[in-house]
């Protein structure tokens, strides 16, 4: 009992933290709590133990007695709420995964949201990139409900402090593998997490992890999404820190400008791809032969490499890089005759645009007049790829950068040119965020006006439009003076295209600064001259409301001698801002009194007090000493017109509009040399498209050139093999005429043998002699044989000529070279042996002959001579034919 009764509340708060009784503990964390809220600020000597010490409160949020965690937990938000900064950046190493582990997974309500409070107060304090860093990898914890716990608090972050001060990228690409989990209510508050994270981002939050879902789960997303959309924008709801001193510390004017402002920054229009997104490197997935295929003169090759280059393209974001070919290419595809390449390049254009952004802006000069030159094309789904390539040109740059070009277009002589530049500059002022400036206003609207009166309809109604956005953004007066000349109906037309018009600009007048109220000049005080000898010290009295002047020209000080006699100038009511009328008057009598005034008079303010002018006569006489009577006309002179000095002299005037002049000469010769240079920027542009045209060209003449040369010397080669297949077919006519020579030389001995024959038919000579008779039956078989012989000899002749002219054709001139004749007396030499047996058996037939008969044998000779002369006769005809 003793024990139980013993009271711990002497000891240290440290030491009751590390109790091992769970009760001293839990009354430890109690008065902790409460020590800490009693502490006037946060460098209290309470906060001091605990900074030193921070395991102290990670054994305190993972207390084994839940009620005593629950206390501990209350004691830790305790310090983060009082110990400020310090206290945050020195415990949270140690606190955030128990927090997860035990806190939020705890069974008890209390406790869970205490664990939660402590998660909000640590991105309250500093900042959430540590907090969300430590709670990603609880969502791969075995436990589901660890894991359930872990996205309710992310849904709960987001939910008080928005997409501003918590960057979304680290837990949307976690999304997707909570999604696959297997418990359901993992399921349901991954759902719940991606709703919220909806409400903030919208469809820019899809290009993470969207493609990763399964397609009921998109369905189901898709109708949460449904009821968000009908939602007002979110805001945040939970101020930081840093806020809420800003908040305290801003004068109660300013707060009402905070609290319009600051909604603004959370809009979640602000969000898109672009910022969540990753950049890509694009340069290293371009085909490697992409110039080339650009390069080729089939319109087929270039829209195929173009198509892959807009899937390398088409991304959310692209690394920066040295685009400069590729932009080459792609301004210089504006000018193909396919509109295929044109649509596909327009579409590479817009992706490399929205994929850099303000990269882009490098390549804008390059590539912007390419496209508004081809706005001429009337095709519709052309003219919507390249407006869409515009706009994001636009986007990715300003009005600014974009206006000098579109200005120039707009004189283009071709009206399709002029509408489309129109509709893209109304698309610009429509999108654009800052209001233009008033010479950039002049120049719209001067261009505008002009084209009110075009010919085109479609020119003058997008003039009209565009004046009417104008006006939209500056507003109706100061578009006045550029709507002087224009008629009634148009203005009217005007009117309603400003009321129907939505802009995200509006002008808004620079604030003038508030002008410091001059203090009273009578204020200011002037060191009076020391009185004479024998004089009085003045009275102290009121000083004039004006300095001691400097000395008046000669002209001047003639004309203040007359003033003395009439009524003092001093009362003239002064003409400067700021200065008071004369309420009281100096003197005895406490009025003026017009009468001549003592030459020695003299002011010399004295008091501080704004007073009014004094009059001549009284005790302000006696401050001026009685010697130099020569000085007071002058002083008096000078001390009238001071009410006068702020009004502008002559000379000043003509000085002032000097100045004027100079300024509307400068503000002209300004204009003069930005129309100059603008015109010769678009000489440079015009010249650069002629030196590119010329590039293609001579690389178009030397592709031709080469072709040419290709073809000519393939042409030498055939005349060539042309020419020796001549000289080829000369030597065989030149050899079978040899050879029909030679046949003819051997004929010639048959005519005399035949005539021969005809002699030896006198029967006395072949009946006297039978050896004679014998030896002349034998020439007309040997002439026989030779006429044979020589027939068979002349065809087989010509068959080989032919053979030789069939086979000359088909081999080589070399081989037909190096065989040359030999393929002839081949076929003579294997057709000898044939002969040979003709002439071997003609001996034989020839005796046989003899012994049949010799008036046979002689009718025989008679009828072979016939034949072999008409052989002989075709043979002729047909060599003269061939000849």
């Amino acid at each position: 009992m003793a024990d139980q009764e013993e009271d711990f509340s002497s000891l240290p708060l440290p030491d009751r933290f590390a109790h091992k009784n769970w009760k001293v503990r839990k009354q430890g964390y109690e008065d902790a709590a409460k020590t800490f809220e009693a502490t006037p600020d946060e460098s209290d000597p309470a906060f001091r133990p605990f900074l030193l010490d921070s395991g102290l409160w990670k054994g305190a949020v993972a207390d084994s007695n839940v009620a005593a965690q629950q206390d501990g937990i209350n004691a830790l938000c305790a310090f983060l709420k009082y110990g400020g900064q310090q206290a945050c950046t020195r415990s949270r190493n140690v606190t955030i995964t128990p927090i997860v582990e035990k806190g939020l997974s705890s069974t008890r309500a209390a406790t869970k949201q205490s664990a939660l409070e402590a998660l909000l107060l640590y991105i309250e304090l500093d900042k959430s990139d540590p907090i969300i860093d430590d709670l990603l990898p609880s969502l791969n914890n075995k436990q589901p409900k660890l894991i359930a716990a872990t996205l309710s608090a992310f849904t709960a972050i987001f939910h008080a402090y928005g997409i501003k001060h918590v960057d979304p990228k680290p837990v949307l690409k976690a999304l997707p593998k909570v999604f696959g989990h297997a418990d359901k209510n993992v399921r349901a508050e991954a759902q719940n997490l991606a709703v919220e994270l909806y409400r903030w981002l919208r469809e820019a939050m899809k290009t993470l992890f969207w493609n990763e879902l399964k397609p009921v789960q998109q369905q189901d997303l898709e109708k949460l999404f449904e009821t968000v959309k009908q939602e007002p924008p979110p805001k945040q709801e939970r101020l930081l820190r840093s806020q809420q001193a800003a908040v305290e510390a801003a004068p109660a004017a300013g707060q009402d400008e905070a609290a319009d402002v600051e909604p603004e920054e959370d809009q979640p229009g602000e969000i898109d791809a672009f910022d969540l997104a990753e950049p890509v490197d694009v340069l290293s997935k371009v085909p490697a032969n992409f110039g080339e295929s650009m390069a080729s003169s089939k319109w087929k090759d270039r829209k195929d490499a173009l198509d892959a280059l807009f899937a390398v393209v088409n991304t959310d974001r692209i690394k920066d890089g040295p685009f400069d070919d590729i932009m080459a290419a792609l301004a210089k595809s504006m000018k193909d005759a396919n509109i295929a390449v044109v649509t596909v390049a327009a579409n590479c254009i817009e992706c490399l645009a929205k994929g850099l952004r303000h990269s882009f802006a490098k390549y804008r000069s390059r590539i912007m007049p390419a496209v508004m030159e081809r706005l001429k094309e009337k095709k519709q789904s052309v003219a919507d790829a390249l407006g869409a390539a515009l706009d994001a040109v636009f986007a990715s740059t300003g009005l600014s950068e974009c206006l000098e070009d579109i200005l120039e277009f707009l004189k283009h002589k071709n009206p399709q040119v002029k509408s489309e530049t129109l509709r893209f500059l109304i698309r610009c002022l429509k999108t654009t965020r800052e209001a233009p400036s008033k010479p950039e206003v002049k120049l719209i609207a001067e261009a505008a006006t002009k084209l009110l009166t075009e010919s085109v309809e479609a020119t003058r109604t997008a003039g009209a439009e565009t004046l009417g956005t104008l006006m939209k953004i500056m507003g109706e007066r100061p578009m006045g003076p550029y709507l002087e000349g224009v008629d009634d109906s148009r203005k009217t037309k005007i009117k309603e295209y400003c009321d129907a018009a939505e802009v995200k600009a509006k002008d808004k007048p620079k604030p003038v600064a508030p002008t410091a109220k001059a203090a009273p000049v009578g204020q200011k005080k002037t060191v009076s001259k020391k009185p004479g000898l024998g004089t009085k010290k003045p009275a102290p009295r009121p000083a004039t409301p004006q300095e001691e002047p400097a000395p008046p020209p000669p002209k001047t000080a003639s004309k203040g001698i007359p003033s003395k006699l009439s009524a003092p100038k001093a009362l003239v009511p002064p003409q400067k801002p700021g200065l008071q009328a004369p309420k009281k008057l100096a003197g005895p009598g406490g009025a003026a009194l017009p009468s001549v005034q003592s030459p020695r008079q003299n002011i010399t303010p004295q008091d501080e007090e704004a007073a009014p002018i004094p009059s001549k006569l009284g005790r302000g006489l006696a401050g001026r000493p009685l010697a130099r009577p020569g000085l007071p006309s002058a002083t008096n002179s000078e001390s009238a017109p001071p009410p006068q000095a702020p009004s502008i002299t002559p000379g000043e005037r003509l000085e002032l509009d000097d100045l004027r002049s100079e300024k509307e000469y400068l503000l002209r010769t300004n204009e003069d040399l930005r129309a100059s240079s603008s015109k010769y920027q678009s000489q440079i542009h015009e010249l650069q498209n002629q030196n590119a045209q010329l590039i293609e060209d001579h690389t178009r003449d030397v592709l031709s050139i080469k072709a040419k040369e290709t073809q000519l010397v393939r042409a030498r080669s055939d005349a060539e093999s042309a020419e020796a297949q001549c000289q080829r077919l000369s030597r065989e006519l030149d050899r079978l005429k040899r050879e029909m020579k030679r046949m003819e030389a051997e004929r010639s001995p048959s005519s005399a043998t035949s005539d021969q024959i005809y002699r030896d038919k006198n029967p006395t000579n072949s009946n006297s002699n039978g050896t004679s008779a014998t030896t002349a039956e034998r020439p007309p078989s040997a002439t026989q044989q030779m006429r044979s012989n020589s027939s068979t000899s002349v065809a087989d002749s010509r068959e080989t000529g032919y053979q030789r002219m069939a086979r000359s054709y088909a081999v080589s001139p070399s081989e037909e070279k190096e065989n040359d004749g030999a393929d002839g007396e081949k076929m003579v030499r294997n057709r000898s042996p044939v002969k040979n047996a003709t002439n071997t058996n003609a001996a034989p037939m020839a005796g046989r002959r003899e012994v049949s008969g010799e008036g046979e044998s002689w009718k025989r000779a008679a009828e072979v001579t016939s034949q072999l002369k008409a052989r002989i006769e075709l043979m002729k005809e047909e060599v003269d034919a061939e000849d």
